[in-house]
């Protein structure tokens, strides 16, 4: 196992949020009349020092419609294509990572493009980063092929009712926009232009450990991407040393390398955080460590 670094975020040992952070998590309560949904299905995020996420938190918690559209990107996903969940749990999982993504960045003094170019707030990146992650599979609740493309025109609308009583027109006309570029940009080969979009990819890539292959497994539906996800046994997100994050990844098996090398390093190349990343990965299993122990890039 690689030195453990302090203030790391393990990605494994996950119970009913999703994932362990440092920060609490909390539930926010449904909005006051809404439709309250099942506590399992809740997104939990670290939200205490942020309110304008806060209430974008209520507002989603609430909102009866976008849970159905998670459920309805899940049987498409899992019922019907075998794939890993695509449902909350992955929403939840991807919100949390790139929450502490921008964190991370955020206090090396790297600016979100929501500051730099619109004057607003890291609060209102945080807000572009959680709707981006929460949103970005929407369009696979009509088709796998080309979801992304189908996701902004499944977001806009949903975008629009929640963020109707949190932002007033210019501001939320960016944090829309700026939300859909998110979306669009998480496919390899796209091209993300902002740290916001950047981080979205690389957050839906990390959510990676071999517990999130168990429903390939369980229906018989093997290929190399169940087979290699399985062999991820934890990551860890925390500060790096020469750049402002360090992503170690712990693996059983040398089969974890295709979820590094053709998904990981592919949704990292072009993401515009590059610059700014480490990413180490060793192997604990003692046969596999003949073709290595440890890489970096």
């Amino acid at each position: 196992m690689s030195e453990q670094h302090p203030e790391a975020t393990p990605m494994s040992g996950r119970e009913d949020d999703g994932t362990r952070l440092t920060e609490p998590v909390v539930p926010a309560a449904p909005a006051s009349g809404s439709v309250s949904q099942h506590p399992a299905d809740l997104i939990r995020l670290p939200v205490r020092h942020n309110p304008t996420l806060q209430r974008v938190l209520e507002a989603i918690n609430a909102d009866e419609d976008l849970h159905t559209i998670w459920r309805c990107q899940n049987i498409i996903a899992v019922d019907r294509l075998g794939m890993t969940d695509h449902g909350p749990v992955h929403m939840q999982i991807v919100a949390n990572i790139a929450l502490r993504l921008l964190r991370l960045l955020f206090a090396k003094g790297i600016e979100p493009n929501i500051m730099r170019d619109y004057g607003l707030s890291q609060e209102d990146a945080e807000v572009v980063i959680v709707l981006g992650a929460l949103l970005h599979d929407t369009g696979m609740s009509i088709h796998r092929d080309d979801h992304e493309l189908m996701s902004l025109f499944v977001a806009l609308p949903k975008l629009q009712e929640l963020l109707r009583d949190i932002y007033p027109v210019r501001q939320r006309r960016v944090v829309v926009s700026e939300t859909l570029h998110a979306i669009i940009t998480h496919r390899s080969g796209s091209r993300p232009l902002t740290l916001e979009a950047g981080i979205v990819r690389l957050a839906d890539a990390l959510d990676m450990t071999h517990g999130r292959s168990r429903i390939p497994f369980e229906t018989g539906h093997l290929d190399i991407h169940s087979v290699s996800a399985q062999a991820i046994e934890n990551v860890e997100i925390s500060p790096g040393t020469e750049k402002a994050i360090r992503i170690a990844i712990h693996m059983s098996n040398a089969a974890g390398m295709f979820q590094i090398d053709a998904l990981l390093r592919e949704k990292l190349k072009g993401s515009g955080l590059e610059p700014h990343v480490e990413v180490v990965a060793d192997i604990a299993g003692e046969a596999d460590k003949r073709l290595f122990e440890r890489i970096e890039f």
